[in-house]
């Protein structure tokens, strides 16, 4: 029996006036897999994650969540449906304690919930990534590592099917990259399918079953690892021809 995708994106397109941000991309996700969404600068990485996330609408295109469209949904609704995300530029409520951090994301999944056990769960969540001695530290005052942490237990608090990381293992020194990888694993462990933006290939090459390669907005690999990394065209698109 074959596995349906849990998402399915099918020419999707973003245009910012004459700028094609994505072009006619289209991919799928199934469950359980990580699937590497890469290319160089300027690819349309990040705008695609805004587009599935619904911070951006589309200009043509299908994104379908399962088998609900969800192209074009705020992204209230498509939080609801169990897609979280965290962002390439952190960002966390910085007045607000880790605990009233994550409290916020429970407020936003299916089945929101508020007061104690909101509390209870939210604790969990910080336990879940590492942070819950800090639990009662405003988020302003963390470092850059606890801050990506604590991102990530607010987006878990929405309860995601698919989670999507934007470079989320960026910035890490040797031994916090193979934490962060370890957690990503675990997480996988626990049912959650990830899309991850990341330009660190030693993550790739270890958490991802697939890769898919844009540039100029265009998909021009969809493999796994190795043979995504290794394909010419992806190649040309990090270094350029050799004649350049």
């Amino acid at each position: 029996m074959t596995r349906a995708p849990i998402l399915t994106v099918d020419g999707l397109s973003k245009r910012f006036g004459g700028l094609v941000a994505v072009d006619g991309l289209s991919f799928s996700v199934y469950p359980g897999e990580i699937v590497g969404l890469l290319g160089p600068n300027g690819s349309g990485k990040t705008t695609t994650m805004h587009l599935i996330s619904g911070a951006l609408k589309p200009s043509a295109g299908s994104i379908r969540l399962g088998g609900d469209e969800i192209a074009g949904q705020p992204p209230y609704r498509i939080a609801r449906l169990g897609i979280a995300r965290t962002f390439q530029l952190v960002r966390v409520l910085g007045s607000m304690t880790c605990l009233e951090n994550v409290q916020a994301g429970l407020a936003f999944g299916p089945g929101a919930l508020a007061g104690k056990a909101a509390a209870q769960r939210a604790h969990a969540l910080l336990e879940r990534v590492g942070m819950h001695p800090l639990a009662d530290r405003p988020a302003g005052e963390l470092t850059y590592l606890d801050q990506t942490r604590l991102e990530l237990a607010r987006a878990l608090a929405v309860r995601p099917r698919l989670l999507l990381l934007d470079e989320w293992l960026a910035g890490l020194n040797p031994s916090e990259l193979v934490e962060g990888i370890a957690l990503l694993r675990a997480l996988r462990e626990d049912g959650i399918t990830m899309v991850l933006v990341e330009h660190v290939m030693d993550a790739i090459r270890s958490l991802c079953d697939r890769c898919v390669v844009m540039n100029a907005g265009r998909k021009i690999a969809d493999a796994q690892p190795e043979a995504a990394l290794s394909d010419p065209e992806v190649v040309r698109a990090y270094l350029g021809d050799d004649d350049a």
